[in-house]
């Protein structure tokens, strides 16, 4: 029998090869790449686990106030700190930031008011008008519709030959939407300067990540569209830092985009829509995922070098708290949204119809 003219087999199992899950910190935090560790001060590897503090407390603090009536749509991010955080800490107040509706923790970091988060979550206006200064775009409702922005962002800082970069965040769910690929392919067909990351936290609501597809990893998605891919153990803050400064420094340089695959796992629920996570998974996988909660790793390494303690963590969770506390009495205290801004803020143009409903209601809400 004459021989194949391609090994098919062999093709695939270079891919997953090229693909190994990059990771500094194991599951106990102990370093297991040292070549690889960044170059992070002493102080700068604080701020990261401060910010991984603040994503925790902001959580359960969140989860409280959505239980208290005083949120509305809230995603939890348990279990993802290293993950979110990590990987925004790489960046500057010059990128831009494209997030999804479970990256509210990366907007803050990057400079969003706390209280305008809470705004956002209650489907107030108020939530989506941003500073000036924040290059920012409120978190994205629509699965994977952030990529093709995120897109459009890098090839108009190309363009103009700006200093910075855009960076954005999607789930494993969104990795199964067209408007991803088409974001990832125009992109790369532009070398736009674009870091696109595809939070893998396992579950896409209640559909597991191995029932969307039947590649071994996410990461390797970049290779249709021509670009680096890489994964990442995303409950190791450590590597997920070095993957994305470096993954910043590539697209920066005129490279093109990168796609990041970050390994992680949500320990609650997807929403509090009244998503029951214990249908659709098992306590054992829960508990799997527990032990590997990423501010315990993070933890463990910072105490070792002296440089953290539960006294620190203490004091400072405390602070949180309070600024959280304050945050969500500012947002308590904005004004009642109106029908007639309802319909003002819809229509740049609106024709005499509307026009009448806009008066009709102002005279209303003026009684």
């Amino acid at each position: 029998m004459a021989k194949l003219p391609v090994d098919y087999a062999a093709q695939l199992e270079a891919i997953d090869e090229q693909f190994q899950m990059v990771q500094i910190l194991d599951e106990e935090g102990n370093v297991v790449n040292e070549d690889i560790m960044p170059d992070l001060s002493d102080d700068e590897l604080v701020e990261l686990m401060k910010r991984m503090v603040f994503s925790r407390t902001l959580h359960e603090r969140s989860m409280a106030l959505a239980k208290q009536g005083r949120l509305g749509f809230y995603a939890p991010t348990l279990g993802q700190e290293a993950s979110q955080m990590a990987s925004s800490y790489a960046f500057s107040k010059e990128d831009w930031l494209f997030p999804g509706y479970r990256d509210v923790p990366q907007l803050i970091a990057h400079g969003l008011p706390i209280y305008k988060g809470f705004l956002w979550s209650r489907g107030h206006v108020e939530g989506n008008n941003y500073p000036e200064d924040l290059h920012a775009m409120p978190p994205q409702i629509i699965i994977g519709a952030q990529i093709i922005q995120a897109m459009g962002s890098g090839v108009a800082q190309k363009l103009n030959n700006e200093k910075a970069v855009t960076f954005t965040y999607t789930g494993d769910g969104g990795s199964s939407q067209g408007d991803t690929y088409e974001g990832l392919n125009y992109a790369s067909r532009y070398k736009a300067p674009v870091v696109f990351y595809i939070q893998n936290n396992g579950y896409a609501i209640s559909t597991p990540r191995f029932k969307q597809t039947n590649a071994n990893s996410l990461a390797q998605k970049a290779v249709a569209v021509g670009i680096p891919g890489v994964q990442v153990d995303g409950n190791d803050a450590l590597a997920v830092y070095a993957v994305s400064k470096q993954a910043r420094e590539w697209a920066l340089e005129g490279n093109g985009p990168v796609l990041i695959e970050t390994i992680t796992n949500r320990l609650g629920a997807h929403s509090t829509s009244g998503d029951d996570p214990k249908i659709y998974r098992t306590q054992e996988d829960i508990d799997e995922w527990t032990k590997r909660d990423p501010l315990i790793r993070m933890r463990v390494f910072l105490e070792g070098k002296g440089l953290w303690s539960e006294e620190i963590e203490t004091n400072y969770v405390e602070e949180v708290k309070e600024e959280i506390k304050e945050a969500a009495k500012q947002a308590d205290a904005a004004p009642k949204q109106k029908i007639s801004e309802f319909l003002e803020n819809m229509f740049e143009n609106p024709g005499q119809n509307v026009q009448e409903q806009i008066e009709f209601y102002s005279a209303k809400e003026s009684e």
